[in-house]
């Protein structure tokens, strides 16, 4: 089995001012993602907030990383898992979780042994992987997409008519701080998350998926007045501060996943930043 990891620091907002292409990237683009065989994990500094994936051929075991000083993985976390690939299962402290494609599973604080599976190791499952720090165990939850709260909003009209999925979220799964969903474009809506907005109460990050081949997303980021952009491939995640907007526009529609973690578990808890005053 092979695991990797990295580390990425916290940037304040006066410094991303002065960061040119690559810097921001470098940052901010999580993009070695969906390796198969293996399991990719980024450790942020935004509320110790980890983003990653496991696409096994063979079992996978989810490992303490350094940066954790911990005996296993959630001995102090809890964690969010999306399977974005074909049947799966995970194992959680030798009970089996059956996730399909699309299917969420929440695990709580204090499992011990995680185990990555797929059906077909030659049409593998690829499991996308968020973890928060936690404080207390709550139970371990399977969603399915259909089971999920769903949100139409926007219209065709504005480009940006999507379904928002909420999958773990409060009333559906308990959870410490960690939030996780799917938001889907219709088919000629290309707009995501209008109007753009902030939560300085909690840190985000995206993660595209379904992006055609040959085509991309570009992800807007930075303070509302004075912002960045990332263009993004499939399978490529980005890391939201909690002093930036999140938003993208795509050469397509597409999918992307969102996870959130901080002090407030209110969904509706954002600043919204009025699409004319934009810089």
């Amino acid at each position: 089995m092979e695991t990797s990891w990295e580390t990425r620091y916290a940037s304040s907002p006066e410094a991303v001012k002065k960061y040119n292409t690559n810097k921001l990237r470098e940052e901010f683009l999580i993009d070695n993602l969906m390796q198969t065989g293996k399991i990719n994990l980024t450790y942020t500094h935004y509320d110790r907030y980890i983003a990653g994936t496991a696409v096994p051929t063979e079992p996978l075991k989810l490992e303490a990383i350094d940066p954790l000083k911990a005996d296993f993985f959630l001995q102090r976390r809890e964690l969010g898992i999306i399977n974005v690939g074909e049947s799966g299962c995970v194992d959680v402290d030798g009970t089996t979780h059956v996730l399909g494609h699309k299917d969420a599973l929440y695990i709580g604080m204090g499992n011990e042994e995680i185990v990555f599976k797929s059906d077909n190791p030659k049409n593998p499952a690829k499991f996308y992987l968020n973890s928060t720090p936690a404080h207390t165990p709550y139970t371990t939850k399977k969603v399915s997409l259909g089971e999920a709260n769903k949100l139409e909003l926007g219209s065709l009209e504005t480009a940006n008519q999507r379904t928002v999925s909420q999958m773990i979220i409060g009333g559906i799964v308990t959870s410490c701080q960690l939030q996780m969903g799917m938001t889907e474009l219709k088919t000629g809506s290309v707009w995501n998350t209008m109007p753009a907005h902030v939560h300085d109460r909690r840190m985000e990050v995206y993660f595209y998926l379904d992006v055609p081949e040959g085509q991309s997303v570009c992800h807007f980021m930075g303070q509302p007045q004075e912002t960045r952009h990332i263009w993004m491939q499939n399978h490529e995640a980005v890391i939201s501060p909690p002093w930036s907007i999140h938003c993208g526009s795509g050469t397509s529609s597409y999918t992307f996943i969102w996870g959130m973690a901080g002090e407030n578990l209110d969904y509706n808890d954002m600043d919204v930043a009025k699409i004319t005053a934009l810089r």
